[in-house]
């Protein structure tokens, strides 16, 4: 993949939401990179004008009180009541619900996605604000003050009490008697989207796109045997079997027990690559 691209996501100096419109462009070859590290005018499907229009009047419901936990709580009713951010989650997210600026739009986000607007946001109201993996879910911690935070899923706008954080936190590895929960770098959100964005872009059967995100998070997590696993199968759909065959095995020595390994490990033994036309 493009150094260029590549460089811009290794960088956690770089805003996310940028991060992630540029990833947008580059999956759907909607954006072409430089070599003097500028990005030649990017295209988008809709405007982002939506975004500084709902920071304005959050800023604006906020601006007299003083107490930065009810400020907190005032914004998130603003934002997710007054702009209609409420949601509820869905079996599968349709391919637009990735896009940033027609799913903000829209008002339907992807649920990484939709962390990654809302703490936008929240950090434009005046927040110190992250994003934090609490089992099975990518959710937004905003800090009130030094002793008091809000942790909460970006999709329904619910809250988690402390009796729910402690048993989600019992699930994640580590040593239990320090369950500080570290906020997700630039890396493991990237990879979050793009993984939920490659799935929704199989089933609608855009190989050739889905191939461009798994080819991203393969670069920032080389060895993930999932990853390339998917790899080899969307190289497979588009008539490149003789090259898949590498991410196949790959996958079958690391996860061995894996029903999807024991089948193409069958597979493998009775295909020969020789015969294997590549296009």
């Amino acid at each position: 993949m493009n150094e260029l691209l590549l460089s811009e996501i290794k960088s956690d100096n770089k805003d996310l939401l940028q991060l992630f419109v540029l990833l947008e462009d580059y999956i759907l070859g909607k954006a072409e990179f430089s070599q003097q590290a500028q990005l030649v005018q990017l295209e988008s499907d809709c405007s982002l004008d939506g975004l500084e229009q709902i920071i304005n009047q959050c800023l604006a419901v906020i601006e007299e009180l003083e107490s930065p936990l009810e400020k907190a709580e005032v914004l998130l009713n603003e934002l997710y009541f007054q702009h209609m951010f409420i949601d509820k989650y869905r079996r599968l997210w349709p391919s637009d619900s990735y896009l940033v600026a027609s799913g903000l739009n829209q008002r339907l986000m992807s649920p990484v996605l939709k962390a990654v607007i809302v703490r936008e946001i929240i950090t434009a109201c005046g927040f110190e604000t992250d994003l934090v993996f609490v089992p099975n879910k990518v959710m937004v911690r905003v800090c009130c003050d030094e002793k008091y935070a809000i942790i909460f899923d970006a999709v329904t706008g619910e809250s988690l009490n402390w009796q729910e954080l402690d048993i989600r936190l019992d699930e994640l590895d580590g040593d239990p008697s320090q369950p500080e929960l570290e906020a997700m770098d630039h890396q493991a959100i990237i990879v979050e989207h793009l993984s939920s964005f490659k799935n929704a872009l199989i089933r609608q059967q855009s190989f050739d796109k889905a191939l461009k995100c798994v080819d991203v998070i393969l670069s920032l997590t080389p060895n993930d045997p999932l990853q390339r696993r998917d790899r080899g199968f969307l190289l497979h759909q588009l008539d490149c079997f003789k090259v898949a065959v590498d991410d196949y095995r790959f996958f079958v020595e690391q996860c061995p027990k894996d029903p999807a390994a024991k089948l193409l490990k069958l597979q493998l033994e009775n295909i020969s690559v020789v015969d294997t036309v590549l296009h």
